[in-house]
């Protein structure tokens, strides 16, 4: 059975990769319980179970992101330092990085021009020489290890 959105047009008919993963996962929720039209979870209210689903998602996202950011810092730096360069970003940081990775993954022109971004950071870092630019990489994260 079809689902329409408010227009009576297929809900999952969208182009956005979201949409294609939602329309995926709609089929095979389909495919293992065939009959059931409710919103999997504990409570009977779907919208309290989008809820649980959307803390779950985000709070096991960021354990996942900080926990690869600090393996990966830990290898040059050693976990104690990397743990302090990870815990110890600004809120001007954080919030940057989070509107430029929405940018990016809201439409293509947003990835193409967040990816341009990054292979001329990248382009321009490797202009420069390989010491000098890894030693302004490792001061920029010693200082931001210091600052608490």
């Amino acid at each position: 059975m079809a689902r329409t959105n408010g227009s009576g047009t297929k809900a999952s008919g969208g182009k956005h990769a979201t949409d294609r993963l939602g329309a995926a996962i709609d089929a095979a929720g389909d495919r293992m319980n065939p009959g059931n039209r409710e919103v999997a979870g504990p409570s009977p209210n779907p919208a309290t179970n989008l809820l649980i689903h959307d803390v779950l998602l985000r709070s096991g996202g960021r354990l996942l992101r900080l926990g690869l950011e600090k393996g990966l810092l830990s290898n040059r730096y050693g976990g104690s330092q990397a743990k302090q360069m990870v815990e110890n970003r600004t809120m001007v940081q954080t919030l940057a990085t989070f509107a430029i990775a929405r940018l990016a993954t809201r439409s293509i022109p947003g990835a193409i021009v967040v990816g341009g971004g990054l292979v001329a950071k990248t382009l321009l870092d490797r202009r420069q020489s390989r010491h000098g630019a890894r030693r302004k990489g490792d001061r920029a994260l010693r200082e931001q290890a210091k600052e608490d």
